[in-house]
């Protein structure tokens, strides 16, 4: 098979040419590598590849064979490394499969390799001192977006159609939206954690993938969602796969459309046309489209407060855990400004603060969650901008502190933190691109709590609409000469 034969497929079509026996596991990793090679030099979006030894049943699952790659956060694959983007973890190696990693293997993917993360999944941009930046495959002087950036460029270049990803601020539909991809985060305990941690970032954080088809995040999430012992949390079942979801008609559904962020940042002309043209096909699909004025049930900076003591207090305790098990100071020499200032901050939040911040978590929950009963989804742009230029989010981090380091990160992505703080699903689709750049430009559907297949059944009938997958960036690996 060649590079340009295996990018014109999804993972759920390459399954299916193993199924059929067109075409090994094997081939399709070599495939897959020799994709990684053409345009990684130019990405930096994968940290490593390793041999496999995988040999899944063909036909066992609609992914079984796929070339698969996992962040390098979040996931551990036993006797591989799991750095967190972090000169504090260089070279740390799992010693056994995390819960997901065990569900990825039983789906028959073959996970060759990791992609890159910003250090500690601490930012929406990919650019770690550890590895350097990985750059945008649409436009190489601009981010790929974070914290799963690795994963977007990969997925967006065509090396593999569907990768790992996490998401505790908007790292999955950040990195979708910048780079053109679909990106799903799940409801708050649809997928384990386990074992080794309970919750992430308090609850924030998610697993999940992009991809370049609804059909393929919809395949994953049903081999990989449901609980596991001991879990915090567990969301309930769906009563059909996802998969089924994808082609079933949405309905009219009521949506509520929010223009302008909260936090006072403005989205942009090229932003607001898009979502302009995205309501104009939902009501030419027959959907019910309305502004909406949408309160958090707090105020932004009381917003912004509670999920930087959250998020920087559980950073504190992984680096200290990490310092102690590695032998390593945590200080300039291991860790980036912005993590290093907000590893300080974590330690001042006390115990009441932190409390305190669950109470926001909670009145902001209960405050979304009056809006679904208004609303089937509510829309939003993904960003209120472009994808930004390398170096917009880190220049000038050594001068903040830890509560400013989170400030400057939910301002440039003020749309998609709420929806971790309430743990209700919201995906970014790839609707439409810029008129002027020709880059891709996100747009987010939010839904209640548990209720992911209403938004596969509204992603599949917008992909029907108004399809995204011919759309290839500058960097594509389908493009190869010769190949």
């Amino acid at each position: 098979m060649r590079i340009a034969e295996y990018t014109s497929f999804d993972a759920v079509g390459l399954a299916g040419l193993v199924a059929d026996g067109e075409v090994t596991p094997a081939e399709l990793e070599a495939v897959a590598r020799e994709a990684a090679q053409a345009v990684d030099p130019q990405l930096n979006a994968i940290v490593e590849t390793w041999p496999t030894d995988d040999a899944p049943s063909p036909g066992s699952t609609p992914l079984a064979g796929v070339p698969f790659l996992i962040k390098d956060i979040g996931v551990a694959m036993a006797g591989r490394r799991m750095e967190l983007g972090s000169r504090l973890a260089a070279g740390l190696v799992a010693g056994a499969d995390s819960s997901l990693m065990r569900r990825l293997r039983r789906a028959g993917l073959v996970t060759f390799g990791r992609t890159t993360t910003p250090e500690m999944a601490y930012s929406i941009t990919t650019e770690p001192v550890l590895y350097g930046p990985t750059r945008n495959p649409w436009d190489l002087r601009r981010s790929a977006g974070g914290s799963s950036g690795g994963a977007g460029a990969a997925v967006a270049a065509g090396v593999v159609p569907i990768a790992h990803a996490t998401d505790a601020a908007g790292s999955i539909r950040v990195p979708a939206s910048c780079t053109g991809l679909f990106g799903l985060k799940p409801t708050r305990g649809r997928i384990s954690m386990g074992p080794d941690v309970d919750e992430v970032f308090s609850g924030l954080a998610v697993h999940g993938s992009v991809s370049r088809t609804v059909r393929d995040s919809a395949a994953l999430l049903d081999r990989i969602s449901g609980p596991e012992p001991g879990d915090p949390y567990s969301a309930q079942q769906p009563s059909r796969p996802y998969a089924q979801e994808v082609a079933r008609h949405p309905g009219s559904l009521r949506i509520g459309v929010l223009t302008q962020a909260w936090g006072g940042r403005r989205t942009t002309t090229s932003v607001a046309d898009a979502l302009a043209r995205t309501v104009r096909l939902l009501e030419s699909l027959g959907h019910q489209v309305e502004e909406a004025e949408v309160d958090l049930g707090v105020g932004w900076e009381e917003f912004v407060l509670a999920n930087a003591r959250l998020m920087a207090a559980n950073l504190t305790a992984m680096v200290d855990e990490l310092a102690a098990a590695l032998g390593r100071p945590a200080d300039p020499s291991t860790l980036e400004p912005g993590t290093l200032t907000s590893y300080h901050y974590g330690r001042q939040v006390s115990g009441a603060q932190f409390v305190a911040a669950f109470a926001v978590r909670n009145r902001v929950a209960r405050s979304l969650a009056r809006y679904f009963d208004a609303y089937d989804t509510l829309l939003t742009p993904t960003l209120p901008e472009l994808p930004p230029l390398l170096n917009t989010y880190t220049e000038g981090g050594e001068t903040l502190d830890g509560l400013g380091w989170i400030d400057r990160l939910l301002d440039r992505s003020p749309f998609t933190a709420a929806f971790n703080i309430a743990g209700t699903p919201a995906m970014s689709v790839p609707l439409t691109t810029d008129t002027a750049t020709g880059l891709p430009i996100g747009m987010q559907f939010a839904a209640r709590y548990g209720r992911e297949d209403r938004l596969f059944r509204l992603a599949g009938q917008l992909e029907q609409a108004n399809p995204w997958s011919h759309r290839t960036p500058a960097v594509w690996a389908g493009n190869t000469p010769g190949h």
